[in-house]
């Protein structure tokens, strides 16, 4: 492994191991009636923040600071999202299904992103599934770690999507997949399970470099 890839995995351990500070939380408001030229996106079934910012060629974290779209919101079907300084809506690219993330389990969100849980800043979301223990690759990439045993987290697994962006999984029972191994979106990578009673959950990350990134913004 090269030294930058080292480098990479330690910033994204760092940043897992909650050694940042925590977001700031603003309540979740309508568009803004600005100066700024631009028009308004109507977000359609199936689309992500991230999504629309590419649609659009805009900065996700723009797009999010301009709407007044805090780091604990997601958006609704039916909103609308201010694109600055675009003269007219784009069409959605048909080939943009293979490219977006899906869940990686269905449940409950029981902690959101920047929420303090179990005394520490969340970096992710915690999902509690409702039935299905199963965990699926959110998209496709390669495994870049696998631990067994990291601290809180137990067996956890990082997927980087090879465009900046990675994903993580932890507290799983069981593991199919190893370090090296090239996964595709959907496919079985790990059990749900670890803890006990209501304390089994599936915690769930997004990361940008190795910054934390509201999951809600890319999941449908």
């Amino acid at each position: 492994m090269t030294n930058k890839n080292i480098s990479f995995l330690v910033l994204m351990l760092l940043v897992l191991s909650g050694c940042v500070s925590a977001p700031i939380v603003q309540k979740p408001s309508t568009p803004p009636i600005t100066s700024i030229p631009g028009i308004y996106h109507r977000v359609e079934k199936g689309q992500t923040l991230w999504r629309i910012s590419k649609i659009y060629d805009i900065d996700l974290e723009e797009l999010a600071q301009i709407n007044k779209i805090s780091d604990t919101s997601s958006i609704e079907i039916g909103q609308l999202i201010f694109i600055p300084h675009r003269k007219q809506q784009q069409p959605v690219p048909v080939d943009t299904a293979t490219d977006d993330f899906i869940w990686p389990v269905r449940g409950k969100i029981i902690s959101g992103f920047g929420k303090i849980y179990k005394n520490m800043v969340n970096k992710g979301i915690n999902i509690r599934p409702e039935s299905n223990d199963n965990v699926v690759a959110s998209r496709s990439g390669k495994v870049v770690f696998y631990a067994e045993h990291f601290g809180p987290f137990g067996k956890t697994v990082i997927i980087n999507h090879g465009d900046g962006l990675s994903t993580v999984y932890a507290r799983n029972s069981q593991v199919f997949i190893k370090a090296g191994d090239t996964v595709q979106k959907g496919s079985l990578i790990a059990k749900t399970g670890a803890g006990y009673n209501d304390d089994i959950y599936l915690h769930f990350e997004v990361r940008k470099g190795h910054v934390s990134q509201n999951p809600l913004f890319y999941l449908p």
